[in-house]
């Protein structure tokens, strides 16, 4: 193994322990690993991510994973994934799924995946589509008013809350500002590296202040949409703040 790989030894064995795991449970149809593995981007401190189709579903998602390596510690977490912490603190996300579900696979938003097992050949390949951009600008101005809003009512942690998904939309916009999509599933990943040094210093308040994001926002939506929806965008800057 090259030495730039040296750090990843250890994910890329349970990376092929998941594989073999697999190939040797005759309920489970189909397979696959996404996240920055798949992508070919992965560092020392990448996940391992995978969805697993069965037709029948394992007693125990934990017992199933403890087949992989006896992991330190498993949660449920909110989207309903099994998340496993494996010695050297490294986080394996695995999503239990019936068979029923494959089809889903093809409404994914277009990310590179890699199957591990597909018994039947029934594994689709997501769809190569990103958002328009008016609707991501429509997204970001949906968050960024219930920040403000929820602010004005004392409701100051929500209001950070809110500001975290307005942050996340103002990322997928500057990245089709310039044409950096690489990472779109996970906007924020690098994005210090491949957004311009300008547009990254724009996000220094953003996740805290609504005038902040409505500033960089307004200035974002105006460069993606040719006809933006002025008496809303006025009512904006009546409402927020007008810009500096």
């Amino acid at each position: 193994m090259r030495r730039e790989y040296e750090p990843l030894r250890p994910h890329l064995a349970l990376i092929a322990r998941v594989r073999a795991v697999c190939e040797a449970d005759p309920a489970l149809d189909a397979a696959l690993m996404y996240g920055s593995f798949a992508q070919g981007t992965a560092d020392q401190y990448s996940d391992i991510e995978f969805w697993l189709f069965f037709t029948t579903a394992p007693a125990s998602p934990t017992v199933w994973i403890t087949q992989v390596h006896p992991p330190l510690h498993v949660i449920k977490n909110e989207s309903g994934a099994h998340v496993a912490f494996f010695p050297g603190l490294i986080r394996g996300e695995f999503h239990f799924a019936p068979v029923t579900q494959i089809e889903s696979v093809a409404a994914w938003p277009a990310a590179p995946s890699v199957p591990l097992v597909d018994r039947h050949n029934r594994l689709p390949h997501p769809a190569a589509t990103i958002d328009h951009d008016a609707d991501i600008c429509g997204r970001f101005a949906n968050w960024l008013l219930l920040a403000h809003h929820v602010g004005q009512r004392g409701e100051h942690l929500r209001q950070r809350d809110a500001l975290s998904h307005a942050n996340r939309h103002l990322l997928w916009m500057a990245r089709r500002c310039v044409n950096a999509t690489e990472h779109w599933q996970t906007p924020s990943r690098m994005a210090e590296h491949e957004l311009p040094a300008e547009l990254v210093a724009g996000f220094a308040r953003t996740d805290e202040n609504v005038q902040a994001a409505w500033q960089l926002g307004r200035s974002l939506w105006l460069k993606l949409d040719p006809n933006p929806p002025w008496p809303f965008i006025d009512e904006l800057d009546k409402t927020i703040g007008a810009v500096a």
